[in-house]
């Protein structure tokens, strides 16, 4: 092709000329040059010969497997073409590629999304996120489950030890009771515990773990997983996450993992009472307003991965689990009961009908004894049977204690048989009432238990008046063998008492 310069200094030359030869000598063209451009009448223009490349029926399919959501590069795209017939080489493919790019960039941006609003009871998002908490003085790392009601944006947390698949099914049927009821849909993650595959690459549908059918199936909900690698589709659970670690988690130290649980749903609990920046609607009135009396009810029991442990209690009322001794209620006593750990922390149980009872919070450690006096309110003694224990208890009780047990034991052989019968009267008389008559009994020379009760039969008789606070000493024997009983004496010889009777004096 001949280009406008050649086309123009022919016609010129030749017009002076006017001879081909002498035109093609003096342009340094060939003959033949010379009188193809002087048959053309018209000034030349380019004309580009287009050939046809075997990619392009395939043209379309290579911009789609281009862009989100498949993203392929040059290779796969080359390797898929073959797979539908192509035959050409990959060449052509990325040459094709290499021109589209700049348009695909510039039609397609990566965070291009279309926002999606969901009708109230319609659809709930749940997801985790692992802290590294301080509790019980050790940082460890924890588990914060969520959940978060699409349309009115309520939301609900949890906090485990473990994200395995039991702590996973029980997360989610905790914060569905949190939230006081069902939706139709939950959007969820693709953990295996939840997703077995799901291939956005091929026509299959999503294969979800069996047992987390079987749990939506229980709740009445369907599982709903989002596509791989687009955390977008589940924007609502995704942002919350952040905030939580900023304004609830860093700088805070908490007891147990219960304590954490317990504060962590107090603090959500409160943000949903602030306006939400997107809807500019206070989720918690949003919810009673629009989406409470649309969620789907709750079952009357929780769906379990595994069936509960049984364990025999000690007549001690012990359960024994995982090396460790809880105590339990004393009605249990010698019976059968159910456990089962969730969380990696939290022991539920059950009784021998399966109906829940009682939570605990395992121990760290192991061979550790775990008393709760509350569980013995049945069966343990209203008063100490040990005799240092009694001494101890009736001194510390009653501010008159230590000056009975001396009078009475220059009177009796056991004294302390009947201060244990005074402190059982405390089931009638409070504290303060029984120190004033031990104060009046050792002034009255009524100090074993028949007089002491007679004493207060007539006072329930209006025979006898409260007797008033009378702080009796007890009496002390100075070094030289003698009774003292100047207050200046007694003082003086206190140190000696402590050390030959023991206990302390009220001087």
């Amino acid at each position: 092709m001949y280009d406008l310069q050649d086309w123009a200094a022919v016609q010129r030359v030749y017009k002076q000329t006017r001879s081909k030869r002498a035109t093609a000598k003096i342009l340094g063209m060939s003959r033949n040059t010379v009188r193809s451009l002087l048959e053309e009448k018209e000034a030349p223009v380019y004309k580009r010969t287009v050939y046809k490349s075997k990619i392009d029926g395939f043209k379309e399919q290579i911009i789609e497997w281009r862009c989100e959501p498949f993203l392929f590069n040059g290779t796969r795209i080359f390797r898929e073409l073959k797979a539908r017939g192509y035959t050409g080489s990959i060449g052509p493919v990325y040459r094709y590629l290499s021109k589209i790019e700049e348009d695909i960039k510039d039609h397609i941006s990566s965070k291009a999304t279309v926002r999606h609003e969901s009708p109230p009871g319609d659809q709930a998002q749940f997801d985790w996120s692992p802290y590294n908490v301080p509790v019980d003085g050790v940082i460890i790392t924890v588990y914060c489950f969520s959940m978060i009601l699409s349309a009115s944006r309520k939301k609900a947390v949890c906090f485990s030890l473990k994200a395995d698949a039991a702590a996973i099914y029980e997360a989610i049927q905790e914060l569905f009771e949190d939230l006081g009821g069902v939706t139709l849909e939950l959007l969820i993650d693709n953990p295996t515990a939840l997703v077995i595959e799901n291939n956005p690459r091929n026509e299959m549908e999503i294969r979800y773990n069996p047992h987390a059918l079987l749990m939506a199936r229980h709740l009445g909900t369907e599982l709903n997983a989002c596509p791989c690698y687009w955390p977008r589709k589940k924007g609502k659970i995704e942002r919350p996450f952040n905030y939580i670690e900023e304004q609830f988690i860093k700088g805070k130290h908490f007891a147990s993992m219960e304590d954490l649980n317990r504060r962590g749903k107090d603090f959500v609990e409160s943000w949903c009472n602030e306006t939400h920046t997107t809807i500019k609607r206070i989720p918690n009135i949003h919810y009673l307003q629009e989406e409470r009396d649309l969620l789907l009810p709750l079952p009357d029991r929780r769906y379990r991965l595994k069936e509960l442990e049984s364990r025999i209690i000690s007549p001690d009322c012990y359960i024994s689990i995982g090396g460790n001794k809880y105590s339990v209620p004393d009605i249990f006593a010698a019976k059968t009961m159910y456990f089962r750990i969730i969380y990696g922390f939290r022991i539920e149980l059950y009784d021998r009908k399966k109906n829940y009872v009682m939570k605990l919070e395992a121990s760290r450690n192991k061979h550790e004894i775990l008393t709760n006096s509350e569980h013995y309110k049945n069966v343990a003694p209203k008063a100490p049977t040990s005799i240092p224990q009694i001494r101890r208890e009736f001194t510390a009780r009653y501010s008159n204690g230590l000056a009975y047990l001396e009078a009475a034991g220059k009177k009796f052989d056991q004294p302390t048989h009947y201060a244990r019968k005074i402190m059982l009267l405390e089931e009638l008389y409070d504290t303060d009432t029984l120190n004033r008559f031990i104060g009046y009994a050792i002034q009255h020379d009524s100090m074993d238990i028949l007089s002491f009760k007679e004493l207060l039969k007539a006072y329930n008789a209006g025979r006898l008046s409260l007797p008033e606070i009378s702080e009796q000493r007890p009496e002390v024997l100075c070094k030289t063998g003698e009774y003292r009983d100047d207050d200046s004496k007694l003082l003086r010889d206190l140190d000696y008492y402590e050390q030959n009777v023991g206990g302390t004096v009220n001087a």
